[in-house]
């Protein structure tokens, strides 16, 4: 699966695993966004980055 390299690994870009550190971080910084709007946010919509970026205002 294509994802976002990081420096362990890779990152799923379609979905987000909050149990993930560096896919957190990640999206985080991307988005400038806290993690409690990220973790509000993917608990409101689901895993799914594009629905997650669109609930915070975001692109993806």
């Amino acid at each position: 699966m294509a994802g976002l390299k990081d420096k362990r690994g890779f990152i799923d870009k379609d979905r987000l695993d909050l149990s993930e550190r560096q896919a957190v971080e990640h999206w985080m910084k991307r988005w400038g966004v806290t993690r409690d709007q990220l973790t509000a946010a993917h608990r409101k919509v689901g895993r799914n980055v594009k629905d997650i970026a669109a609930e915070l205002g975001k692109k993806r």
